[in-house]
């Protein structure tokens, strides 16, 4: 599978959701593991500014890459951000997105020259 790493260096990222477990099948409830390490994924919602273009993503960390200190509206970092584009069907319908992966989350500060 593709894997596009995203440099987050000018980038503005804020807190939108708390982490919380990243359901793997809606009907049981299964929790989503890492494939390598068997480890719970969770996810976490962020809004992603960038040369004055933003965009709300969710993205799937480890649950030992929650940092504690996270608050709600403020600024996270998300070292080793990765976008993987995929496609599927699902009820004979064509369906595609990008999926988003960082190996952590942890209480950032917005890059100098932001908002200057």
């Amino acid at each position: 599978m593709r894997t596009i790493r995203i440099d987050t260096s000018t980038a503005t990222v804020l807190l939108t959701e708390i982490p919380e477990p990243k359901v793997r099948d809606r009907q049981t409830g299964e929790i989503a593991k890492d494939t390598t390490s068997g480890e719970s994924l969770m996810k976490v919602g962020v809004v992603y500014i960038d040369e004055g273009e933003s965009s709300l993503i969710h993205v799937t960390v480890p649950e030992s890459g929650i940092s504690e200190g996270l608050a709600l509206g403020a600024p996270v970092s998300l070292p080793g951000l990765v976008a993987r584009p995929w496609e599927s069907v699902f009820n004979g319908q064509q369906r595609h997105g990008i999926a988003y992966r960082a190996a952590a989350v942890a209480p950032g500060a917005v890059p100098a020259g932001v908002g200057a």
